[in-house]
């Protein structure tokens, strides 16, 4: 099986737990790697036959661009559902969503969710 992988998307969005995170917004990370037999797509250079990046990108701006949302959990699962639903040539599919700099009382790089999506 193939594997494509796609890392550190920057986003920023107006998501998180609380009101100062939803009118203020968070810094975001997404990592998307995709399975596949994807070697049929290099005989016509056909992006219909791999996994196309640049629709994770225009899911991911929608997610957060659209309504906000309290949990990474909610967003990823969000940006899981609908790339693994418009990628039919994935069979396999993994959504790392981070939030830079959560809001605890202590310094943290990130907190991280993981999906997997299976056919």
């Amino acid at each position: 099986m193939d594997k494509i992988t796609i890392k550190a998307l920057k986003f920023r969005g107006n998501h998180g737990y609380y009101k100062r995170e939803q009118l203020e917004g968070n810094d975001f990370e997404l990592d998307v790697t995709a399975w596949g037999s994807f070697r049929e797509a290099i005989k016509n250079d056909d992006l219909q036959h791999t996994f196309n990046y640049e629709l994770a990108e225009t899911i991911a701006l929608n997610v957060f661009n659209g309504p906000s949302e309290k949990l990474i959990e909610t967003l990823c699962a969000k940006i899981g559902d609908e790339l693994f639903e418009q990628s039919g040539s994935v069979n396999k599919l993994t959504v790392s969503l981070r939030k830079l700099n959560p809001p605890i009382t202590i310094p943290a790089d990130y907190a991280e969710i993981t999906m997997t999506w299976k056919r």
